[in-house]
């Protein structure tokens, strides 16, 4: 009798428990393809960097990986996208700078950036460019504050849009430099640097890969890197903070995840991102884009998160920049 009684309560169990919700796990993770989303167009820096990543994790994995390109409102539809996601490690998001940028200067968002997306692995950083008209009097970082000096108000500071980080880059250089530059959002890339090709503005900080096809072609002058290092992809060109001590800017990508996603999900995709990054082919693809590998803890990119939100946020208040 025991043991027909004791045979029907483990049959009742198992018949209630598929009514149980099921907590996510990294023992059979992933069982299907995971989605990484990425809050800018394709064809960019962020976008490729994605698509690198994802491709290095398929094989391992044992699922695939695919990128989902959301961009609009500063980033910020893709980071509502991950953030509204279920916790289970397969809505993934390629944080980027921007992300922090616009945490700051977006007052009303439909989430919390620091609340609601966690550190999963700090991917790469790459260098911005200082970069000026070839017929520019100013030769380098040093002339070109002399100039700007002499000249308050009267240059033309390009960035591609309010609050982004060639904006903040810009803003960080005044405030270190001690110059009056204008600042003149566009709307695009391409039609800032139409611009500073012409002479209608006169500087940009601009990422060193959008920029270098037209340094390389005479179209723009190379006056300083924002790294504290010189970059590869420019080797020639020293860094501003040879002239300006201090003065750093990367524009760095990671991997976020929702709230809530189980550690140790979260532990397995930076294990797999960090042994991917000891592979030389995705090395010398990023390498190629003017990218340095960082990799690390999820600690380390939390860390990373917390310190650029505090180096931007002291710009972003001191320059009164608001969403545009």
């Amino acid at each position: 009798m025991f043991a027909r009684r004791e045979f029907l309560h483990l049959a009742a169990g198992a018949a209630m428990a598929p009514a149980l919700p099921r907590v996510a796990s990294a023992l059979d993770y992933p069982t299907r393809q995971v989605r990484v989303v990425v809050g800018f167009a394709a064809g960019g820096t962020p976008d490729i960097t994605a698509r690198l990543i994802a491709e290095a994790l398929t094989n391992p994995i044992g699922q695939s990986f695919f990128v989902e390109d959301k961009p609009g409102a500063g980033t910020n539809l893709g980071t509502e996208a991950v953030a509204t996601a279920a916790p289970d490690g397969y809505t993934l998001l390629h944080v980027t700078t921007v992300n922090v940028l616009s945490a700051l200067i977006h007052e009303k968002l439909n989430f919390d950036f620091a609340r609601d997306i966690v550190p999963v692995v700090n991917l790469v950083h790459g260098a911005f460019v200082m970069v000026v008209n070839p017929e520019f009097p100013a030769k380098t970082v040093a002339e070109f504050i002399a100039y700007a000096k002499a000249n308050p108000g009267k240059i033309n500071m390009a960035s591609t849009g309010s609050g982004n980080l060639t904006h903040v880059a810009g803003e960080l250089f005044k405030m270190m430099a001690g110059v009056d530059l204008v600042h003149v959002p566009y709307g695009t890339e391409g039609a800032a640097q139409t611009d500073l090709m012409s002479g209608r503005a006169h500087v940009m900080f601009d990422p060193v890969l959008s920029s270098i096809a037209q340094i390389k072609a005479g179209k723009l002058k190379a006056l300083g890197v924002t790294t504290l290092k010189r970059a590869d992809i420019l080797p020639d060109t020293p860094p501003i903070a040879d002239t300006v001590a201090g003065y750093e800017v990367t524009g760095w990508q990671g991997m976020g995840a929702p709230r809530n996603t189980p550690a140790d999900i979260i532990a397995k995709l930076n294990t797999a991102v960090n042994a991917a990054f000891g592979e030389a082919k995705l090395r010398a693809r990023l390498a190629d884009l003017g990218q340095d590998i960082d990799g690390g803890t999820p600690a380390d990119f939390a860390k990373l998160i917390a310190a650029e939100t505090e180096k931007w946020g002291r710009v972003v208040r001191a320059a009164n920049i608001k969403a545009g």
